[in-house]
């Protein structure tokens, strides 16, 4: 009995690949989930604001990774590193996804300009301060410093607000004057 015979292609052949890269899967995703959002009844803005906004560092060299400055107030998440970037007007933090309370992953909420744990509903403040809800602390910040229009995370570096209040306070990216 003769079994067919596939031809195998070379694996440096799959440059003709429909695939694309993760950037716009990424987005061709969020543009599906959107669509069907409106899909479903829900106005084009209202979709738009629930959409998971992600973001791929541009490098990374050790325990440091580089971001693009976000253009706008808001924030985006990098969940392979578990790190939130947030930019209100002039300032650009980088928070862990964590709260503090739980460690359940933070959700921002643009609409209404802060961030809540979607288990217990502490509340935060664009610049991690503390609100309300069961935590008791504020959002734990990552060293950050601006190299040109990019941030610079230290992700050897989070410091907690109740135990290291200057290193926590100073733990921002200022664009222009305070």
């Amino acid at each position: 009995m003769n079994l067919p015979v596939h031809n195998k292609q070379p694996e440096d052949e799959c440059g003709a690949c429909l695939a694309g890269d993760r950037r716009e899967f990424l987005r061709d995703a969020a543009a599906l989930v959107a669509s069907a959002l409106v899909g479903l009844g829900l106005s084009p803005e209202r979709a738009h604001a629930l959409q998971l906004q992600t973001i791929i560092p541009l490098r990374t060299s050790g325990e440091e990774v580089t971001y693009p400055i976000p253009a706008g107030d808001g924030a985006v998440i990098d969940k392979d590193r578990d790190l939130i970037l947030a930019r209100q007007r002039t300032a650009v933090y980088a928070f862990s996804l964590a709260c503090p309370h739980q460690r359940t992953a933070l959700k921002w909420l643009g609409d209404q300009g802060r961030f809540q744990c979607p288990k217990h509903k502490s509340k935060y403040r664009p610049d991690g301060s503390y609100i309300s809800g069961r935590a008791t602390r504020s959002m734990d910040r990552f060293a950050i410093r601006r190299d040109g229009s990019n941030a610079v995370v230290n992700l050897s570096k989070l410091f907690r607000e109740d135990r290291d209040r200057a290193a926590w306070g100073t733990a921002v990216v200022w664009l222009g004057e305070k």
